[in-house]
C-alpha cells in the first residue's frame, strides 16, 4: 500500500493513499470534485487542466501526486468565490471571453500566473504568455482583451484601449 501523501488544495490539506505517480488532475476532479481543471489532451499540450502550483501555472494532467506534495495547489475554484470573484475572473466575464468554456479554466489560470509576474504586460507579451493554451472556439480576441483588462484593473497596465482584433494570441 502506498504511503500517504498530503496536498494543500485551495488552502485545505487533504491526505491520499494513492500511488505517487497518479496524475494530479484525477485527484482534483475525482477525489475532490473540483471540476475547474478540464481533462483535455492528457499530455500537457492544451492547457485545459492548468492549476497554480505555488503560484506558477502547471498542467495538472502531467503533474503527479508525488511532485505536488508540499506545494500549494490552487484551482479555478480557489481563485475567488461567486460573491467575490478574482479580478481575472471578473475581466473574463466582462469581456465575454468564453464560448464553449472548455479552455476557460486554463486561460484564467495561465493569465493569473502571468499577471502575478508581469503586472503591466504589453499586448504582445500577453499573447505570447497564452500561446500554448488552446481555444478551438475562436474567442482569442475576447481572451486577449480580458487579460489586458485584468492587468489594468489589478493596477498594472495603463488603459490601452481595445485589443487588436486582427491578430490571434
Amino acid at each position: 500500500m502506498p504511503d500517504p501523501v498530503t496536498l494543500t488544495v485551495n488552502g485545505t490539506d487533504h491526505t491520499f493513499t494513492l500511488p505517487r505517480e497518479t496524475p494530479l488532475i484525477y485527484i482534483l476532479r475525482n477525489d475532490l470534485a473540483l471540476n475547474g481543471p478540464k481533462f483535455g489532451c492528457g499530455l500537457g499540450e492544451c492547457g485545459a487542466c492548468t492549476v497554480l502550483l505555488d503560484g506558477v501555472a502547471a498542467r495538472s494532467c502531467v503533474v503527479t501526486l508525488g511532485s505536488a506534495e508540499g506545494r500549494a495547489v490552487t484551482t479555478l475554484e480557489g481563485l475567488g468565490t461567486p460573491e467575490a470573484p478574482h479580478p481575472v475572473q471578473v475581466a473574463f466575464i466582462a469581456e465575454q471571453a468564453a464560448q464553449c468554456g472548455y479552455c476557460l479554466n486554463g486561460m484564467i489560470m495561465a493569465t493569473t500566473s502571468f499577471l502575478m509576474r508581469h503586472p503591466a504586460p504589453t499586448e504582445a507579451e500577453a499573447r505570447d504568455a497564452l500561446r500554448y493554451n488552446l481555444c478551438r472556439c475562436g474567442t482569442h480576441v475576447e481572451i486577449l482583451r480580458a487579460v489586458m483588462r485584468a492587468a489594468q484593473e489589478m493596477g498594472g497596465a495603463p488603459d490601452q484601449g481595445a485589443a487588436e482584433t486582427d491578430l490571434a494570441p
